[in-house]
This record gives structure tokens, sequence and C-alpha cells, in this order.
């Protein structure tokens, strides 16, 4: 059984530079997960090559886990910042079939970044990230990482293109939507389910999807941004 924390902090509001801002046609529907998953034309080979180390930009390390010691440091590179962490799974927001208060423990009705109506995410159809809320080991706004950020999430060979939805407990890192997870081949049950280990989150700086929502908004963003991160890497 996986454990998480009761916290749930507001966003950062701190002004960031320019955003790569990307508008789609329409919203995009659920994700379902599949063994053949392949979001973009970047593999998970390729962005892996360019984070095998760490050049760390927090002032200390966060733990995965509440009962963990603190070993995962943010690292920065040129365009993004990136962890390899776990992966707790996130059901908060909307209530939906899988994320209600009876399938979580956890479960909070909001997030701290919400859709362009105003309402909370959806854990279950919108694969999004969770950002540590701000203290002094690391500011993510500082960072040029904002709500609705683009994230590369990368685990057992698999890309998946996700936002940044929500931030999580101060001192833990590694946690991601039901939708991320499932995309991915992970179990997605937010008591029981996630990663123990493995998953590599690649947060690109100034980056934003409009609306926040659009799940093939990211993918397509997701894709130039990875282009790009590996040219300048």
């Amino acid at each position: 059984m996986r454990t998480r924390t009761l916290a749930l902090a507001a966003a950062s509001g701190a002004a960031l530079l320019a955003a790569v801002t990307l508008t789609p046609a329409a919203h995009a529907g659920p994700v379902r997960a599949g063994a053949d998953l392949k979001e973009g034309s970047v593999s998970a080979a390729d962005l892996l090559a360019k984070v095998t180390s760490c050049s760390q930009i927090s002032n200390g390390k966060y733990r995965t886990d509440e009962e963990t010691s603190a070993t995962i440091p943010v690292c920065g590179k040129n365009g993004a910042v990136f962890w390899k962490a776990d992966m707790d799974i996130d059901c908060d927001g909307e209530i939906t079939t899988a994320c209600n208060e009876d399938t979580d423990p956890w479960f909070q009705n909001g997030t701290a970044f919400e859709t362009s109506a105003g309402k909370p995410l959806n854990a279950e159809k919108l694969p999004y990230v969770v950002v540590p809320s701000v203290s002094s080991i690391w500011n993510f706004g500082d960072a040029g990482i904002k709500g609705g950020g683009v994230v590369a999430v990368i685990y057992n060979n698999k890309v998946e293109y996700a936002v940044v939805g929500d931030t999580g407990p101060n001192r833990i890192i590694g946690e991601a939507s039901y939708a991320t997870a499932e995309a991915l081949g992970i179990d997605p049950d937010p008591e029981t389910g996630g990663a123990e280990s493995g998953v590599t989150y690649i947060l690109f700086k100034n980056s934003k999807v409009s609306p926040i929502e659009s799940h093939s908004a990211a993918v397509t963003a997701g894709d130039a941004l990875a282009k790009q991160f590996i040219q300048n890497n």
C-alpha cells in the first residue's frame, strides 16, 4: 500500500517569463492505457539519454513518501527541470466513478490549478503531474514552472505528455493523476496503486497548455518541446 499525506497547498503566484502556449481547436477525450502507447515522435530512450546526470537546483532533496528519507533532488537542464522518483496516484479534483471519497481515502474535491471554466481538473481523464508546494527546498515558479506547464512522464519505455495540474506536500515528490498512471500501464488505484520507482518527470520551462484540460494540446506542445530539449542538451 502506498502512503500519501493529507496536505494540499495553494500554487505559487510568482510572475514568470513569456510562456509557450498552444490552443487546440477542440478538447481531447479520455486517455486509455495501451501496451503500445506512443505519444509524439520522440522516444523514451532519446529523452532519458539527456537526463543521465543531475545538476541539482533544489536547496535540498525530497522524500518519495512520508516514511522515506530525502533522496530525490530537482535537477536543471537547458529548457527544463527533471526528477526521477516513484509515482503516487492523485485522484483529487472532479468527482468521477474512479475518483471520489469512496475510492480514495485522501480524496479532495479541488486541484491547485483549474479548467478554463474554473472547475477542478478531472484526474480520471486528464494526465497531470503534481509538483511540491513552495518551500525552502524549491520554488517551482522561480524555475519557470507553472500550472498548465507541459511535462514528459517516462516509465517502462513509454512517454506520456501531461500538464502541471496540482500541488502536493512541500517535502514529498513523485505524484501524478489517475489518467497519467493508467496511460503508462501503472496501477492507477489511489490507495494501493502507483509505481515504487523508475518514473522520470521532465518539466519544460515557461510552457503552458491552453486550455489546461486539453490533452491533445499537451501532446502537440510536448512533442515540439521534447525535440527542442534534445537539440539543446
